[in-house]
């Protein structure tokens, strides 16, 4: 499946589909706060684990675990545990448009992370048209909310929330490579999350008394029982997957980060579609520029790998 590198590119934009979606599911399920994070990750963890059981065999999957659970089990602990438990709990302080904008700079901080793991210098290029879309995001997310932001005290420990969240799933992203190429994205994906959602599964039951179970999903209301599949199974469980799995098999893993930010432009069409908001012209000029600078990364590195051919054939 990863053999070309353009699939792993297309892996990684249906995973920020994925994640620009989510929001829209769990506003429909009527479930908030740290509830939700352990009903996305138990049951989109077991899901996809048992998919990487079907595909490379339970023994395979299990020799994965004995091998490198002392090294799993912790980037799991931090990177989807601690690191989903602040995301969803940020939201019982700062608004969705503010969790939204921080969230959003885990391609900044991906290369960040690179750079301090694996020594890969973060190009001027990535820099600038990091630096374009994130100045583009705070317009698309300031409009209409500037005042509530400067308003809101509290919101300022939601705002660290997310950012240690964004932190966290940057440096997982960075550190679980190695891995994922020594046994494949699936089983390695699927054990990180399955011992993730186990933990978010304790850590809410004992923080906050509520011990969810999946058995009791049938007897819910229907719209929040079905919104909780859709989130379990097609937010975490595919997105999670493919999102994880395209970086790790990217041959530039900065670079394919930053189709991250094309997820506020795709929030803002389901805006449209689902929700029949409008787009203010603000909205716009910020979806513009995102967009350009997610091409004009994509047509630089075209122009340089055609200048280093060029020169390769001239050496020859």
């Amino acid at each position: 499946m990863w053999s070309r590198p353009g699939i792993a590119y297309l892996a990684v934009f249906i995973g920020v589909l994925g994640h620009a979606s989510s929001e829209f599911v769990a506003v429909l399920s009527g479930v908030s706060g740290p509830e939700v994070s352990s009903w996305r990750f138990l049951l989109g963890g077991t899901g996809l684990l048992l998919i990487a059981m079907v595909a490379v065999g339970p023994g395979a999957v299990l020799d994965i675990w004995r091998a490198e659970w002392k090294a799993l089990l912790p980037l799991s602990l931090a990177g989807v545990t601690l690191a989903y438990l602040l995301f969803h709990w940020a939201l019982d302080y700062a608004t969705v448009i503010q969790v939204a904008t921080l969230v959003t700079t885990i391609p900044i901080l991906v290369g960040i992370a690179n750079q301090i793991v694996n020594r890969q210098a973060v190009s001027a290029v990535k820099w600038l048209t990091g630096g374009a879309a994130v100045l583009a995001v705070a317009l698309l997310v300031s409009d209409g909310y500037l005042s509530k932001l400067i308003d809101t005290r509290s919101s300022l420990i939601g705002v660290l929330m997310a950012l240690a969240c964004a932190a966290l799933v940057a440096f997982f992203s960075v550190l679980v490579r190695p891995i994922i190429g020594r046994h494949g994205a699936l089983p390695v994906t699927a054990l990180a999350m399955f011992s993730g959602g186990l933990g978010l599964w304790v850590v809410v039951g004992i923080a906050f008394g509520i011990w969810v179970n999946p058995l009791e999903l049938p007897g819910l209301p229907a719209r929040e029982a079905w919104s909780l599949l859709v989130i379990a199974l097609w937010n975490t469980t595919l997105t999670q997957y493919l999102w994880i799995g395209g970086l790790a098999h990217a041959p530039d893993i900065t670079r394919a980060s930053y189709l991250f930010f094309l997820k506020p432009a795709i929030a803002a069409v389901l805006a449209v579609a689902i929700l029949s908001q409008p787009l203010t012209l603000i909205q716009v000029a910020a979806i513009v520029v995102i967009c350009g600078a997610v091409l004009i990364e994509f047509l630089y590195e075209a122009r340089q790998k055609a200048k280093a051919d060029a020169s390769a054939k001239k050496t020859a």
